[in-house]
């Protein structure tokens, strides 16, 4: 939507490090990153960095009903935007650092699926250790993370990083294909089997 893009833009402007980017994610790319989500039974799905919500509105889908779907957004005229556009989904205005204590907060022991939007190759290493430590503790062994990179990012150091992150945390890290009907292009990790 129009509005979402300057919604986007605006934003990126004031915090680019905790926006990372320009526009909102394609369709396409939501497709690919929310895969995992289950078709059946009654998932906790968590959802960082919703951003103006593009993953959110194929996850509410993906769900029909089901299962608890909580939205963690730090920025909080998006967080507020999601709140009036997606009444059925628990948005919270907060740090995605605290996602241990949010699931407590609510009852629940963990998060079959954790959906990330956040710009991991624009964070500096303790605070992408930090996330990904709070995303791997209230995941079940059974449970699966996914989350994107734009393909310009691949030499930077900080997504290397962060690839490097993930087969650490992760006994199976899978890349996707190259979304290139997104802006930018992105391409998917879905990780699975959290290490200890």
């Amino acid at each position: 939507m129009p509005n979402d893009s300057a919604l986007f833009l605006g934003q990126f402007f004031r915090a680019p490090t905790t926006i990372g980017a320009v526009a909102p994610s394609s369709r396409w790319l939501a497709s690919a990153v929310c895969a995992p989500i289950p078709e059946r039974g009654e998932p906790t799905v968590v959802e960082l960095g919703p951003g103006t919500g593009p993953f959110t509105a194929e996850i509410q889908q993906r769900l029909g009903g089901r299962g608890h779907h909580l939205a963690v957004e730090v920025n909080e005229p998006m967080a507020r935007l999601l709140k009036a556009r997606f009444p059925a989904v628990d948005v919270v205005n907060a740090d995605a650092a605290r996602l241990g204590e949010l699931l407590a907060e609510r009852g629940l022991q963990q998060a079959d699926v954790v959906v990330s939007g956040l710009p991991w190759a624009a964070f500096p290493e303790g605070l992408q250790h930090a996330l990904l430590s709070a995303v791997t503790s209230v995941m079940g062994p059974g449970a699966a993370f996914t989350t994107f990179s734009y393909i310009h990012a691949i030499p930077l150091s900080p997504a290397r990083r962060f690839r490097a992150l993930l087969a650490e945390r992760f006994e199976e890290v899978v890349p996707g294909r190259t979304v290139w009907r997104n802006t930018p292009p992105a391409f998917v990790f879905h990780a699975r089997r959290p290490r200890p």
